[in-house]
This record gives structure tokens, sequence and C-alpha cells, in this order.
């Protein structure tokens, strides 16, 4: 899916304010859906989710969190939807030593992309029914994480969580504030924020400001973060003229991150969330890549669904990748919330790294 571009400016447009009203239908029926009781667990959830729809950096969120928590000695397993793939789950991906590697029978096709990613954190649940996900991983004797972070899942009131994160993008904020499909919104803000612990926000820029003066209002604790690409990765491609290009939610941030770390993009190519790429797309990367002498880089989230193509050989073999990592500007602090909000930890499950 690709945001219609009148869903962004601040000031809703002509044909923002025609889809208003479907908006506004839309916005109430999930607001109603929010209120609904969910069932308690036996372990504690945290939900990493956001107000709209579209990428503000969800999963790489999650991932963060996951490894603050593990470095409080927590043990963590994700629980995710696994959009995009065909499987309904619940189907449990990974294992429970953090040194093995996960299980790789499964391709995007199958699971959908971000559960790959996560899976290399740690033990990951994919499941259409996030409830019956829920009881088949705390019933799973292999895993047993003191702490099961649910990726996305906001709205979805079948789980209660112990803490529920919104990841706002400081570029976007919520657009022009509407409701689906006249705006971003998935319901009002004054509707999901009552819903929210805390916020996440994203980057730089003013769009985010409503937003964090809305949840600030309210007593709503905000932690600023902003995106660091990989150091590795990044001296790979500083210097270098490259073809970038990416199907994520807002494939400008990478862009952005690209140039940011020095990388002289000559070609830019951005294709829809999730979206599958095609024998004609791949050989027409690798043909501009190769006319024009340019070293094609992409994201992990891309780079997941481009290993499962047989297509691909030579872009694959070619392309370099270049992770990023949310970073916290008050990490203290954020340890210290999380510590406080969650019970003493058992034995951990994911490996820190360095």
């Amino acid at each position: 899916m690709r945001a219609p571009d009148f869903w962004w400016p601040s000031t809703p447009t002509f044909a923002a304010r025609c889809l208003q009203p479907v908006g506004a239908v839309y916005g109430t029926i999930t607001s109603r859906r929010m209120r609904l009781a969910g069932a308690v667990p036996g372990k504690p959830v945290i939900c990493v989710g956001n107000f709209t729809a579209g990428g503000a950096g969800k999963t790489p969120t999650a991932i963060a969190l996951a490894r603050r928590l593990a470095a409080l000695g927590h043990g963590i397993a994700f629980l995710t939807r696994g959009y995009g793939g065909r499987q309904r789950g619940p189907l449990l991906l990974g294992h429970d030593d953090p040194h093995d590697e996960p299980v790789t029978e499964y391709t995007h096709v199958d699971v959908g992309d971000e559960p790959l990613l996560l899976a290399r954190y740690a033990p990951v649940m994919v499941a259409r029914d996030r409830r019956a996900g829920l009881d088949a991983l705390l019933a799973d004797g292999g895993v047993r994480p003191d702490v099961v972070i649910m990726d996305d899942g906001l709205q979805n009131p079948s789980i209660s969580r112990t803490l529920s994160f919104a990841v706002v993008d400081a570029q976007t904020g919520i657009g022009n504030g509407l409701c689906i499909p006249a705006g971003p919104l998935r319901a009002p803000l004054a509707q999901q924020l009552p819903h929210v612990d805390a916020l996440i926000v994203i980057g730089s820029g003013t769009a985010g400001d409503r937003v964090i003066a809305a949840a600030a209002a309210l007593g709503k604790p905000v932690f600023a973060a902003h995106l660091e690409a990989d150091a590795d990765a990044a001296r790979l491609v500083r210097g270098r003229r490259v073809l970038a290009f990416a199907g994520i939610g807002r494939p400008e941030k990478f862009f952005d991150t690209l140039e940011k770390i020095g990388a002289e993009i000559v070609q830019r190519k951005a294709f829809p969330d999730h979206a599958p790429f095609t024998p004609a797309q791949i050989a027409a990367l690798e043909d501009e890549a190769l006319r024009n002498d340019l070293l094609p880089v992409t994201t992990e989230k891309d780079a997941v669904r481009l290993l499962a193509l047989t297509a691909a050989p030579h872009l694959r073999a070619s392309m370099a990748v270049l992770p990023v990592e949310v970073v916290f500007d008050d990490e203290d602090g954020l340890r210290a919330y999380l510590a406080r909000a969650l019970p003493e930890p058992s034995a951990p499950l994911l490996d820190t790294g360095t």
C-alpha cells in the first residue's frame, strides 16, 4: 500500500474533505472496537503500534525495545500478525537458543517480511488471531518469555496489554488529522490516546508536535528517538554512487539516511510497502545499476523479500543492505520506565549483541 499524497498536508484538501464522512464512520467503528475488553494474558504484553496506517517505524522500534529489555534481563518473544503472508498461524519462528540461526523454511510469502526480521532477535509467533497466537506462544514449553512484544495491533482489543507504545514519525505526524480513507488515522486521535501509555517519536520535524502536545496534556511520557545506520554497512556505501530502492512505509526516510551517511544517490526507486518485487522490476533495477555503474542499496525489510527470489541472483549478489537501529535520546529514562512497569525478569532469551 502507498499512502495517498493528500493524507499528509496539515490542512485537509478538497479530496480529503469529500472522503471525510466515510472516514468518520471508519473511525467510529475502530474507536468502539478499541474499547472492548481484552483477554488478560499470563505474561506482560507490550504493544508497539501507531495511530495511523502506513510505516512509522514500529518493527525497528519493537526490536529496539526488545534489546533494551534483554539488557534488563528479560526473556523476549514477539507476537505479530504476519502482514502480507499467506499462513494464518499460529506459527512459531526462531529458536529458544539466541545463538542459533532462526528457522529458514519460511519466506515472506508465507509469513510476511517483518516476522523474518524479528526472528533474527527472538522467537516470533505469527498469527492472524493474536489471542490464539499468544495462547500458543505461552503454551510452548521451549520459549518461556518473560515479556511478549506485540508488533502492531494498537487497535486490536483481543489482548490486554501491560504497556502500549504509539510510534510517531515526527516528519508526518498524523497528517491531516482525518480517518481512513480521508486521512491516515485509524481512529480519531482523541479516541486512541486513552489506550496508549507512552509515545515514541522518531526523527525531527514539526508535524508530530500536535500529537506530542495532546499526549503531554494527558500526562503521557514522550520518548524522542532517531534512526542510526549500522556503522559497518555505512562504511560500505559512504562516498559511493548508489541506486537506492525501498518498498517500506516511507522510502524517503531510507533515502534521507543514505544521504546523511555520505552516499551519493544517483537513482532512487520507491515501491509500495510490503509489495513483492516482480521479475520486470528486478530486471530494471539490475539494468539500471549495471549501465550506470551504481551500487544497489536497499533496506533490511526489502532484502528479506529479495532473498527468497530465484529471479534476482545478480541483484542479490551485488547489492548492499543498510540496517538501521532506533536509538533513544534518553536511554536511561526509557530503561527506568520499562523497569518500573514490568516485574522482575527471569532468564533472558535474547542476545543483546554489542
